[in-house]
C-alpha cells in the first residue's frame, strides 16, 4: 500500500514539474489518482486471494489423486495375487485330473 501511494505521489510530482506550475495539479485530481491507485491495489489483493484459493484447491485435488492412485495400486496388487492363486489352483486341478486319467 505504501509503495502504491509513493508511486502516486511521484506521479503527481512529475505532473507538477512537467506542467511548469505548482497549481496545475489540483487536490481533486490527486484524490482521483489516489482512488484509482487504491482501486488497483484492491483488485490486486482480490486476484492474489483468488490465486491462493486456486492453489489450495489444486493441492487438494493432487492429494485426492494420489490417494486414488494408491487405492488403484493396492487393488492391482490384490488382483495380481488373486490371479496368481487362480493359476496355481488351476495347475493343481490339471495335475489331479491327469493323475485321475492315468488310473
Amino acid at each position: 500500500m505504501k509503495r502504491t501511494l509513493l508511486k502516486v505521489a511521484f506521479f503527481a510530482a512529475v505532473l507538477m514539474i512537467l506542467g511548469g506550475c505548482a497549481g496545475c495539479v489540483t487536490v481533486e485530481q490527486l484524490n482521483e489518482v489516489r482512488a484509482i491507485a487504491e482501486n488497483a491495489q484492491s483488485t490486486a489483493n482480490s486476484a492474489a486471494s483468488a490465486a491462493d484459493s486456486a492453489a489450495s484447491a489444486a493441492d487438494s485435488a493432487m492429494s485426492a489423486a494420489n490417494q486414488a492412485m494408491d487405492a488403484a495400486n493396492s487393488a492391482q496388487s490384490a488382483a495380481d495375487a488373486a490371479n496368481a492363486c487362480c493359476n496355481e489352483n488351476s495347475g493343481k486341478l490339471d495335475r489331479m485330473f491327469e493323475k485321475a486319467m492315468q488310473k
